[in-house]
Order: C-alpha cells, then structure tokens, then sequence
C-alpha cells in the first residue's frame, strides 16, 4: 500500500452509513460470527480490535463473550467509529481512534488482538503486525481475516469488471488492489515472522455465501458504501449513479433480477504470541 491513493483509505461523508446498512449484511456479517467463535473456547480477560470499522466484530464480541471480557475497539477513521458507537453494543466497549502502526497501549497489555478486513489497509503490515505483537501478552492471540483474491468473490469481482467496461480508459481499480490486493499467503506469513512472531501462522480458507434482495444492493454497497466511490467520483462528481447503474445491470445479467446469492471467499490468519 505504500505509495496507494489516500482515497483507499478515506471512509468518510455517507460512506460510513451506507457501509454498515448495505455491505456489513452482505459479505462482513459472516465473518464476525466465525471470528468471534475462534475466540470462545480462549479464557480472555481483554480484547483490542483493530480496523473495527463501524463495529460489526464488536457486537458480536459484546454479545458472544462474557461479560468480564474487556472490548476496545480502535479505527484509524472517526467518522467509522462514530456510526459504530451510535449504533451501539450489548454492553459497553471503549472506542477509540488509533493508528494500528503506531498503537497508544503498554506492552503485553491485551489476551487477544482481533482484525477483521483491516490488514489490507495498512501501509505498513508488518510494522501493524509487530504493534499488535508488542501489545500481546504471552500466550496471547493474533486473530484477523483477510478477503481472498477477486476471482473469488462473485460480486466484487462483476462490479470491478462492469466498471472496467465503463471507464476503459482508467479503470477503478480499488477492489482488486486493496480488498483483495492482500492474499498471498507466504507474503502474510512472512510480514508476521518480520513482525516478530515465532510461530507458524495458521491460515484458513473460509467460503461463504453473499446474499441480497435484489441486484441493485451490492450495487450500492460496493459503488457506495467503500473508497471505490472515491474513484467513480474522481472520474467525473456526476458519474456515481451511473457506475451504480451500470454495476447493477451487470449483477442482474449475471445473477438475476431478484434475490442474487454469490461466493464470498476470505483467509483467516490465527498466530500465538510465545
């Protein structure tokens, strides 16, 4: 990501809303259950969070794990962190803005640091994975996902196609390149081992299926809801409800015009802190 569009990172304006209403249930919801069900048979007196996004992991922390389990829950977006608290958890989290290269916490301060879809968006993965190390106590846990290649994942792929048709000249290309730019897994597992971690990662490949009502809500969610809008819109301001159009007649010709179901595929990454 070094050298990557600031775009790629900004989630900000509508994007955090329309990013929990429409993407969270689409293909994240899933992968908050799995995350969270790793953790239950850990005996766990805090957790952090990083990347958490508008907190769908964090729900289903403060709503799966007991209630002595402290949560916090970091994003290097505020705008995120603000549609996260005001949506709100089973009991309480702490939430707070923090840069997962540069963590503001004590070492060997948490049993676990939890990541979902975030590892892509860091510049610097192995600086992150270090930081999330240090703040580790021994015998603690590094747990996070990552989204595999595009080619896996139906509707993330038909979007960034249809919108290659669209503007062939300069196709959008943040899905391939951040999303899913992150899943090769001898990279991975070499950015932990310069991190610092002696063990050998466990990596899964974990499937899963995306489904919505009808065609034009993953049209939405990914056109939308993510920093690919940055891209339609630096394309022309006026060019985001056509993109739209143009993604949802691509899903409709490829899934139908009602309810569409499509593979989602993700990599979950688990290490111990020795």
């Amino acid at each position: 990501m070094n050298g990557a569009p600031e775009s790629d990172k900004l989630f900000a304006g509508s994007i955090p809303d329309i990013y929990d209403e429409y993407l969270v249930p689409l293909i994240f919801e899933p992968y908050a259950v799995d995350l969270v069900a790793r953790l239950a048979s850990r005996t766990l007196t805090s957790i952090l969070e990083l990347a958490a996004g508008t907190g769908v992991v964090t729900r289903h922390l403060a709503a799966g794990l007991r209630a002595g389990v402290s949560i916090v829950a970091t994003d290097l977006n505020q705008p995120m962190l603000d549609r996260a608290s005001r949506v709100g958890t089973a009991r309480p989290v702490v939430w707070r803005q923090a840069d997962a290269m540069a963590l503001p916490f004590d070492d060997s301060t948490f049993d676990a640091v939890v990541c979902q879809f975030g590892a892509m968006f860091f510049p610097d993965k192995a600086r992150a994975f270090a930081e999330a190390r240090r703040v580790l106590r021994p015998g603690g846990v590094f747990l996070f996902n990552v989204w595999d290649r595009i080619e896996e994942n139906d509707f993330a792929l038909t979007v960034t196609d249809a919108l290659a048709q669209m503007f062939p000249g300069n196709p959008p290309r943040f899905m391939a390149r951040v999303p899913h730019g992150y899943c090769d897994r001898a990279t991975i597992s070499r950015d932990l081992a310069s991190a610092g971690f002696a063990a050998i990662a466990e990596i899964h490949v974990v499937s899963a299926r995306s489904r919505a009502a009808s065609p034009q809500i993953p049209a939405i969610a990914y056109c939308q809801g993510t920093p690919l809008r940055s891209e339609i819109e630096a394309r022309g301001t006026s060019r985001l409800a056509e993109a739209t159009r143009v993604a949802t007649n691509a899903l409709t010709q490829r899934f139908g015009t009602g309810a569409v179901d499509g593979k989602i595929q993700a990599l979950v990454v688990s290490v111990p802190a020795i």
